[in-house]
C-alpha cells in the first residue's frame, strides 16, 4: 500500500502544477486507467496490471 501511495503522489498528485484540486481530482481517472490498463509491467512481460485480474471480479477503481 505505501508503494501505491508513492507512485499516486509522484506520478498523479505531484505529478505537475494544478490550477485547482477539482482540476487534480477530475486527472485521477485518467491516471488509474493508464496506470491499471495500459501501462506496460516488467514482472507481467510487458502487459498491465489488470490483465492479473480474475475474470468476474468487477469491485476494482477503475
Amino acid at each position: 500500500m505505501e508503494r501505491y501511495h508513492r507512485t499516486l503522489a509522484r506520478e498523479w498528485a505531484y505529478s505537475r502544477a494544478w490550477s485547482s484540486n477539482d482540476e487534480r481530482a477530475a486527472a485521477l481517472q485518467g491516471f488509474l486507467d493508464r496506470y491499471n490498463y495500459t501501462r506496460p509491467h516488467t514482472a507481467l512481460k510487458g502487459r498491465p496490471p489488470a490483465t492479473r485480474v480474475p475474470a468476474g471480479v468487477t469491485n476494482l477503481a477503475a
